[in-house]
């Protein structure tokens, strides 16, 4: 069945109180303002002589990283003795010298005219000597921070060098719902953001028994939360966070927070619960993802599944639009062996899966989304998933997923048709039921008003 409008976990972990913030779910600031509000916070942070690492986003997150590295480096004014920025990739792909000028905001070869004295370096997950391990969150700690989900293992907490050396490790980057943790940010850009596969492993498993249904956008410490908040704590540096919210699809900000990666999160996801999500008063027999192009193969292209699957009727279809996407995952090759199928279809085979990289499987979870299984029926799932990508048919069914020849869609065509809602810039906004909303396929006529409206807080379209 379709979800609905999300609960809360629990309490939220930091006290938006007590981060300094700026601006809020009903406006959008005016850069001049964020470069104020920026400059002003970090100048206020001892730094003097000391080793900083500034964690950024990859270009899967949408956000004016160079206005904000700009005034960061202003404020800075030469007081630290050394500062890395660090790309936090995650397990993504590598971003090349072009790319990481153009997402930072400087000239090709030319970082030292933009930023003196800085260096700039992925995320290097591939390799083994990126990173330290600060301890072990023991078997019994993870039993009491997933509230029994998982009872094991006992969990290496390994992290980029870069940010385990520093004196002071500053995030920098956006909050939104996140089908992993509820809400994006704080303490999440450094586990999984430049951390070891472990942690990674361990918390997106979590997330997917959790089901990424109901893990996206609830609010306040979910499981996956807690753990990456516990891992964060073991850092010996001062950990800051610079937390935003941006308009979907834009460069635009709503919202900044500055303070401990947990306060400045909890305050920016307080304006993400109330700018991010699109609350539709029926579901829709069929959906139209349009995936943008940042998205740059399927590991990453699923977040235009998995925050619009809560508005597919039981039994109706969404389809991926992506035909700049020719792989299911340059950097998760195994996805393809293990193919994608619901979190029952794991948990009911264990001893035949438990062996496979369980972010894998996680992932696999996401983008196949609710359904059951068992022994005598098999597979069973709530939606039919289409690729209408680059990705040849074979590579797609293959998979599990249903293939689509994206040369036959006609994205006005589709809008047009009133069993049919597209969404035109996917992969940030997370669209729910309002609460009363039928569960199953919606009867429909021409000209029936498709229902999609913004929540009352102000959702972004």
């Amino acid at each position: 069945m379709a979800a609905r409008e999300d609960g809360a976990f629990g309490a939220d972990p930091g006290d938006p109180g007590r981060a300094a913030s700026l601006g809020g779910p009903a406006g959008r600031l005016d850069p001049q303002d964020v470069r104020r509000f920026v400059v002003d916070q970090v100048r206020g942070v001892d730094l003097d002589g000391a080793r900083v690492c500034v964690v950024v986003p990859d270009a899967t997150r949408t956000c004016p990283l160079p206005l904000l590295l700009r005034a960061v480096h202003d404020g800075f004014a030469g007081r630290p003795a050394r500062v890395d920025v660090v790309v936090a990739l995650g397990t993504h792909q590598g971003m090349d010298e072009e790319h990481l000028a153009r997402h930072l905001g400087y000239e090709a070869g030319a970082l030292e005219a933009t930023y003196p004295g800085w260096s700039v370096v992925n995320h290097e997950s591939w390799e083994p000597a990126t990173f330290t391990s600060l301890g072990t969150v023991p078997a019994a700690r993870l039993a009491e921070l997933t509230g029994g989900l998982l009872p094991g293992p006992d969990v290496d907490v390994r992290i980029n060098r870069l940010v385990a050396e520093a004196d002071v490790a500053l995030v920098v980057g956006p909050v939104f719902p996140h089908e992993v943790v509820g809400f994006s940010g704080g303490n999440k850009y450094f586990f999984p953001g430049v951390s070891g596969q472990e942690v990674i492993d361990v918390s997106h498993w979590v997330g997917a028994l959790v089901t990424s249904a109901a893990m996206i956008g609830s609010r306040g410490v979910t499981p996956v939360r807690a753990l990456i908040d516990e891992a964060a704590s073991m850092l010996r540096c001062r950990r800051l966070a610079l937390c935003l919210v941006v308009a979907s699809g834009t460069d635009v900000l709503h919202a900044a927070a500055f303070g401990t990666p947990e306060d400045a999160w909890a305050a920016c996801a307080e304006v993400s619960a109330q700018t991010h999500v699109t609350y539709l008063d029926r579901p829709w027999r069929r959906v139209l993802s349009v995936v943008p192009e940042k998205y740059e193969d399927i590991w990453t292209a699923a977040k235009g599944f998995y925050k619009l699957e809560p508005v597919v009727a039981d039994g109706g279809e969404l389809v991926l639009y992506a035909p700049h996407i020719t792989q299911v995952s340059v950097m998760h090759p195994r996805i393809t062996q293990i193919g994608y199928h619901n979190r029952d279809y794991f948990t009911g085979q264990w001893e035949r899966f438990r062996d496979q990289p369980w972010g894998d499987l996680a992932h696999s979870t996401h983008l196949r989304g609710q359904g059951t299984w068992d022994p005598e029926h098999g597979e069973r799932n709530r939606v039919t998933v289409t690729l209408a990508t680059g990705i040849p048919r074979e590579v797609v069914e293959a998979v599990n997923l249903q293939y689509l020849d994206p040369a036959t869609i006609d994205v006005d065509a589709w809008s047009q048709d009133p069993d049919t809602f597209v969404e035109p810039h996917a992969g940030e906004v997370l669209y729910r039921l309002r609460e009363g909303a039928p569960a199953g396929p919606a009867a429909t006529a021409p000209g029936e008003a498709d229902g999609r409206e913004p929540s009352p807080e102000g959702a972004d379209e």
